[in-house]
């Protein structure tokens, strides 16, 4: 792999291999770090005995994210590639387990085995190919299939499935990962449209494409995501299995 190839994947930039060839893209990362800082506002609020460091890692990473991706739509490389989409990995599976562990309280071999099968999904997703003629621009471009948005479908539907759940234990969080989800949808879906509308966002003499809305829609996202695990993280809970029960006798 040649870490220095440049990538021209996205509307904004085009072909143009320039450093700022993409503004908005690079300057809407800003919104993740006043995601992280509002987030570390937050955790510092907390009385001290409910803090949790695995709070504070999610916290870092979304720091990180920031960073990665102002990179990889500045420099457009390879290595900046990577710097943009580890964090982001890394984000996912760290997030997954703390849901896991301390908001649906599950023991740690279904952690586990959550985390294993997360990844085995999201591996899969990026493989998915999808009907000729469903996006017909970027599937001229050779990306891949949603312009390759299918490969975030595992967080979704499992931020969605982790929602019900705890809706179902009528945990208070359900509420702020529910609307997560709903921003995190939007965010994909203007991931998914930036080479599908390139043509119609020509501003002032430049395409910009919608790529820029899946930075600041992410952000808001991370912040929700973020929100739930300071505020309830250190909260008791019933466990999924007991609230499953209590769910089918009032049933």
């Amino acid at each position: 792999m040649d870490l220095g190839q440049k990538i021209f994947i996205y509307c904004e930039r085009g072909q143009d291999p320039s450093f700022w060839a993409e503004p908005l893209n690079a300057i809407s990362n800003a919104a993740f770090i006043v995601a992280a800082l509002i987030a570390t506002r937050d955790y510092v609020a907390l009385e001290p005995e409910r803090r949790r460091v695995s709070a504070l890692l999610l916290i870092a990473l979304t720091y990180v994210i920031g960073v990665g991706s102002f990179l990889f739509h500045t420099y457009a490389t390879r290595w900046a590639q990577l710097a943009d989409v580890i964090p982001i990995g890394l984000f996912m599976l760290a997030y997954l387990g703390v849901l896991l562990r301390r908001l649906v309280r599950v023991n740690w071999l279904l952690v586990a085995a959550g985390l294993i099968l997360f990844v085995a999904a999201f591996r899969y997703a990026g493989t998915i190919q999808c009907p000729q003629g469903l996006l017909p621009i970027t599937a001229r471009s050779g990306a891949r299939c949603l312009n390759g948005t299918v490969a975030y479908l595992p967080a979704f539907l499992t931020l969605a499935l982790a929602t019900a759940g705890l809706a179902v234990m009528r945990h208070p969080p359900w509420k702020t990962l529910a609307l997560a989800a709903v921003v995190f949808f939007a965010s994909m879906t203007f991931r998914t449209l930036d080479l599908e509308l390139c043509e119609l966002t020509a501003y002032g003499g430049h395409l910009r494409g919608t790529h820029f809305l899946w930075h600041t829609l992410n952000a808001v996202t991370l912040y929700l995501l973020l929100r739930a695990v300071i505020r309830h993280g250190a909260r008791s809970a019933p466990p999924l299995e007991a609230a499953a029960t209590a769910w089918g006798t009032r049933s």
